[in-house]
């Protein structure tokens, strides 16, 4: 029997707008059969945090981990989704007060995202670094957001990145979440399985929550 599921990655279509500065997502034409090949391929070049993506630790903090040291577990299993919205730019600890003291390992914020960029947002909500922390607190491990980033574009210091160093917590960025409605569900987030690196696109998907055998509660 299939499960019914929600799809909440970007879909990596051509033009897709990647980080003001960074390498820009493409895919060319490698074999073709019309060309006389067996077969058709492509060429994909891109940054490691295009659309959907993680960030390991390594990604904001020379000493943390890269991804291929973070593993899976932190990325699959018991979620909730909460719409929030900013304040002066930020999402504060004020959005969590008509939540339970104790929450699911991933929390999934929906600030308003469209499920489509058709240029790159530079006006989107981040997250204030005490959101973090008091996430962190309530037992939250997974940080997602349907933003391109935690922090904001033009921020030097990347407060909410390093309240995730120091509390121990994972992030996932650019989800689409247009389409969810809030409550809890059951995450499974696969990044591409690269080792060395410092984040990598993702596909991710939601069931309902108790669907997925031997997910945590």
């Amino acid at each position: 029997m299939l499960l019914p599921m929600i799809d909440i990655s970007r879909a990596l279509t051509p033009g897709h707008p990647n980080w003001p500065g960074d390498l820009a997502f493409r895919v060319e034409p490698g074999m073709r059969i019309a060309a006389g090949d067996s077969v058709n391929t492509g060429e994909l070049r891109t940054s490691t945090h295009t659309g959907t993506h993680v960030d390991a630790p390594w990604h904001y903090d020379d000493a943390g981990a890269r991804l291929g040291e973070v593993g899976l577990d932190p990325y699959v299993g018991r979620c909730r989704v909460l719409t929030v919205q900013a304040e002066d730019g930020l999402v504060s600890a004020r959005a969590l007060d008509d939540l339970p003291g104790a929450l699911p390992a991933r929390l999934l914020l929906h600030t308003g995202q469209p499920a489509r960029w058709a240029t790159f947002p530079e006006d989107f909500a981040a997250l204030h670094p005490d959101l973090v922390r008091e996430l962190a607190r309530r037992g939250v491990q997974l940080i997602g957001t349907d933003s391109p980033s935690v922090d904001p574009l033009t921020s030097k210091t990347l407060g909410a990145h390093h309240a995730c160093r120091e509390a121990g917590v994972l992030i996932l960025e650019g989800l689409n979440l247009s389409a969810v409605p809030d409550g809890e569900y059951d995450l499974v987030c696969l990044p591409l399985p690269l080792t060395d690196v410092d984040g990598a696109p993702a596909r991710a998907v939601l069931f309902p929550a108790g669907t997925l055998p031997g997910a945590d509660a």
